[in-house]
């Protein structure tokens, strides 16, 4: 099959006479005079008017977009998207000084949570790191998760700000 470069002519059976405008993997996206812009399927039956057979980068922007956002998550420090509770949407957090002398310092509330979020997916990182460690012996691998474990349950003050309780901090379980 000949793969049509951008700028050819075609003239297709139901929407007419068109140029290809852009080349996925997939699909021809052809500008077609009567119907406008439409994606047809790269094996479709039409006729070639006129063949422009310049080099073809088939991937298109939405595949590139994918294949990063994959690639960002793989290597990021962040591991999913991790909604706030409804109720702490557009509020804020008030620090206030024990003496009336100094201001108070007000923090939106979405600040304060993205950095608690990215506090727990670095200590998720870190945990990982030490887990795949081959420097480490299984001792020392378990001595520095019992601090992970503490970091957590300290940290489980927060767990109010989280929408799904899955995303909560999980600290040592009681006995």
């Amino acid at each position: 099959m000949q793969l049509l470069g951008i700028g050819s002519r075609i003239n297709h059976g139901e929407y007419g006479k068109g140029v290809i405008t852009n080349v996925t993997s997939k699909h021809y996206w052809v500008t077609f005079i009567e119907n406008g812009l439409e994606t047809i399927d790269l094996d479709s039956d039409f006729e070639v008017m006129e063949a422009v057979e310049d080099e073809v980068d088939t991937i298109s922007f939405s595949e590139v977009e994918q294949s990063l956002i994959s690639i960002l998550k793989r290597w990021s420090d962040a591991s999913s998207i991790t909604p706030i509770a409804d109720k702490w949407k557009g509020g804020s957090l008030t620090l206030k000084p024990g003496d009336a002398n100094l201001s108070e310092k007000e923090i939106p509330m979405n600040t304060f949570f993205h950095k608690i979020v990215m506090v727990r997916d670095r200590i998720r990182v870190m945990e990982q790191k030490i887990n795949s460690s081959k420097k480490l012996d299984d001792q020392e691998k378990v001595d520095l998760q019992q601090y992970i474990t503490r970091i957590y349950g300290s940290l489980t003050t927060f767990n109010v700000l989280f929408k799904n309780q899955s995303d909560n901090f999980i600290g040592e379980k009681s006995k």
